[in-house]
């Protein structure tokens, strides 16, 4: 795909990692966020995570804080928002967006569960918009879920897809809008009967955790759940599904020992208790852990 003006709407957690990824494809990006001191660190963020990941630091280049919004939109071919999960300020954020651009630039909010059809329902030009659900931490996650509204044009999803296959994404088309999209379903299916196996006395939290890293966790990066299916067989599959399914947790809200962890202000690292006790050394050791799990499994991609 030939150069794109780029403007990214927040520049925190996701924003500026967005950006990077971008500006390392060889677009130029413009970003902002209207809180100062988060756009002002920005391009010191960018280049550390360059410098960490031993890439081409002279991308940082390619991207250009702007403290207008208005002015960071205007000149783009492509707006992605990566603001707080706030339903109300994401649809104020857009209506702006729209008063600054062309009527063909595509707009894309990044969100991981909310609605893409309600936060773009008050555009005037709604079918160029999208939804784009990156992970992560975006420039380490290669995925990026690419969401479809009743509104969006054919045209407007293959550029999209195209835009993040470009730029070394792993692009995957949600044709209907729902909540969660694809990943998130899965993740939380399993979260679901993981807390419910702590909360029936099944086993406790780290056992949960030890069996899924310790069995099918390991094969899950090369063997999708479809995938394993078909390599054990359909009818395999259709019996243990019919001894295994009612079984399993089912109840549509959350679960009572979950929000009586939330009740207790047992917030997991936030307040150094969860589901687990974790003492901030335990905190640091796994944050780093993953992250350096997460770098691995890139340098395998390449």
């Amino acid at each position: 795909m030939s150069k794109m003006r780029i403007a990214v709407i927040g520049a925190g957690l996701m924003g500026h990692g967005i950006a990077q990824v971008f500006a390392l494809a060889g677009h130029d990006v413009t970003i902002t966020d209207a809180h100062a001191p988060t756009l002002d660190s920005a391009l010191s963020r960018v280049s550390a995570n360059l410098r960490d990941l031993d890439e081409d630091a002279r991308a940082v280049e390619r991207i250009k804080p702007v403290s207008d919004l208005a002015a960071c939109v205007r000149d783009a071919d492509y707006v992605v928002e990566a603001i707080l999960e706030d339903m109300p300020l994401k649809q104020r954020t857009f209506a702006e967006i729209e008063k600054n651009v062309r009527s063909d630039t595509i707009l894309a909010s990044n969100t991981s569960v909310m609605p893409i059809t309600e936060i773009m329902q008050g555009l005037r030009h709604r079918e160029r918009a999208v939804g784009t659900h990156w992970w992560n931490p975006p420039y380490l996650i290669p995925l990026v879920e690419v969401i479809e509204t009743q509104w969006t044009s054919p045209a407007v999803i293959d550029a999209t897809m195209k835009l993040h296959a470009d730029a070394g994404k792993k692009p995957a088309h949600v044709k209907k809008d729902v909540p969660g999209f694809i990943g998130n379903r899965l993740q939380h299916a399993l979260w679901r009967e993981a807390v419910s196996l702590v909360e029936n006395g099944i086993c406790d939290a780290k056992t949960v955790d030890d069996v899924i890293k310790a069995s099918f966790g390991r094969r899950l990066a090369v063997l999708g759940p479809l995938e394993n299916a078909d390599l054990v067989g359909t009818d395999l599959t259709l019996a243990i599904h019919n001894t295994v399914l009612p079984a399993i947790e089912a109840r549509p809200a959350a679960s009572p020992y979950l929000e009586k962890l939330v009740k207790d202000g047992r917030l997991g690292f936030k307040t150094g208790e969860g589901f687990r006790a974790w003492s901030p050394d335990q905190q640091a050791e796994l944050r780093s852990k993953v992250v350096q799990h997460l770098k691995k499994a890139r340098l395998s991609d390449t």
